[in-house]
């Protein structure tokens, strides 16, 4: 085995069996060894955190975008800080060798809130998906476009990071792909089934599936997830159509391993059934 991809491997093991104690140093090893830089970015008003590895600008972006993080500490109390002590959408892209990889923080991870005044717990709670998250993210999609002039990008969300994906793909013409991996889809849905708070203030990606009709997907879910059950990424697909297809992963939970097959199922190419 090759020394770089042993390195990538005992840093992801690292990763995901570390404690919680330092997230930011944990998720540092990982991306060091995956060959991605830290970068911070301003977009609308907040400061995102993103890990970066370009080195073929004529070639399309890869960018996957975080999930919910830890949003929560109880079912009724919210955490005093979202960062991820799992970033299970980072471990995806570091086992992403492609050349041109991008991790985007949700708003308010991996960066000090001293450094992000706009930053309050409605962040990370009820307003997860607000209009002013998604053009913030939306914005920083389109900072690292332009380091490939004229390429497309291919998005990547995990968890509540697949309703991003969805709503920044609603907003753009520059989208090759949508991948997402037990994504979110329908969070005034699951939130009823689950029976907490409704997310009133947030967009929701089921609302815009005819705006990302043309956009060739795939969604994938966890035969084990009771966190978002395969049902509402089926119910996401059905309401898009034929461009946007279901596969549902056998033993998989919501944090499950997903980055040990990521590099298999990224070579599955999303299509339009025609």
């Amino acid at each position: 085995m090759p020394v770089m991809s042993r390195l990538l491997i005992a840093a992801l093991l690292l990763f995901l069996s570390a404690c919680a104690s330092d997230p930011m140093a944990n998720a540092d090893a990982l991306t060091q060894a995956a060959g991605l830089r830290r970068e911070l970015t301003r977009s609308g008003p907040f400061l995102l955190t993103a890990y970066v590895r370009i080195s073929r600008p004529d070639q399309p972006l890869n960018l996957y975008i975080e999930g919910d993080g830890l949003a929560w500490r109880s079912r009724y109390e919210p955490s005093a800080d979202p960062t991820p002590r799992k970033a299970l959408g980072l471990s995806l892209a570091a086992a992403d060798n492609s050349a041109n990889v991008v991790y985007l923080a949700r708003p308010c991870q991996f960066t000090p809130m001293a450094s992000n005044p706009a930053c309050n717990v409605g962040y990370w709670t009820g307003k997860r998906f607000a209009p002013e998250v998604v053009a913030a993210m939306n914005e920083a999609v389109g900072h690292y476009l332009d380091r490939v002039p004229g390429q497309r990008v291919n998005l990547v969300g995990y968890s509540g990071g697949g309703a991003i994906a969805v709503l920044i793909a609603a907003r753009r013409n520059d989208v090759a792909t949508v991948r997402t991996v037990a994504g979110n889809l329908d969070h005034v849905a699951l939130n009823r089934w689950h029976k907490v708070t409704p997310m009133s203030d947030s967009l929701n990606a089921i609302d815009v599936a005819s705006r990302v009709a043309g956009i060739a997907q795939l969604h994938f879910s966890g035969s084990d997830d009771v966190i978002v059950p395969e049902r509402f990424a089926r119910a996401f697909v059905q309401q898009v159509g034929a461009c946007a297809h279901l596969r549902v992963l056998p033993g998989l939970s919501h944090e499950g391993d997903w980055a040990a097959i990521w590099p298999t199922l990224l070579k599955e190419a999303p299509y339009c059934d025609h």
